[in-house]
């Protein structure tokens, strides 16, 4: 296994202690994050705390892609990995938020739904010997969605403190992109037939 799947692994991983410290009750064995206010804004600890473990499990997603790149270490299956984890740690967070009331449900519902009907377009390409790789609006999508999620983990702030919704703004747009981007797929995959 080479460098840049071990990355892609440790985001897998990193997410699952990101799913334990935002849904487990801590408060049922004894342990209590500490609360802050910030300008006026309560903000819970365990909550900044997931959201650095977030950015450390993103930047691995920039790294993966550029050591493989850089190195000639793309692979097939780095690449299906690669989705994988993607999916697994925005969706998850995607899901979180909606429980937690921080989201509409409608948008882990799209996102999701996007991500099957475009695994499935996928897996019948590589079927036929081809893999499709990542695009262009997907990663727009990718990114928006990773710093619109990164912001609401840290209540939006600063742009919080002057009414600016930043972190909902780039949720929203990349749930857009992320329709738009399976219609793309879509259309790629309808050139192979």
């Amino acid at each position: 296994m080479n460098v840049p799947n071990r990355l892609t692994l440790s985001r897998i991983i990193l997410t699952i202690v990101l799913i334990v410290l935002c849904l487990f009750p801590f408060y049922s064995i004894g342990i209590n994050f500490p609360k802050l206010n910030i300008g006026g804004l309560v903000v819970d600890t365990n909550y900044l705390i997931s959201g650095f473990i977030f950015i450390i499990a993103a930047v691995t997603d920039f790294l993966d892609g550029y050591i493989a790149r850089s190195r000639n270490l793309v692979t097939d299956n780095g690449k299906i990995l690669d989705a994988i984890a993607d999916k697994v740690l925005v969706n998850s967070v995607l899901i979180i938020f909606a429980y937690r009331g921080f989201i509409p449900a409608i948008i882990p519902v799209i996102y999701i739904f996007r991500d099957e009907v475009v695994n499935a377009l996928k897996m019948d390409a590589l079927r036929k010997g081809k893999v499709v790789a990542a695009i262009k609006s997907g990663k727009i999508k990718t990114a928006s969605m990773m710093i619109g999620l990164t912001l609401m983990f840290f209540y939006n702030l600063p742009f919080e403190l002057f009414n600016l919704k930043v972190a909902d703004f780039l949720i929203y747009f990349a749930t857009v992109m992320s329709v738009w981007s399976a219609i793309e797929y879509y259309s790629m995959w309808k050139k192979l037939k």
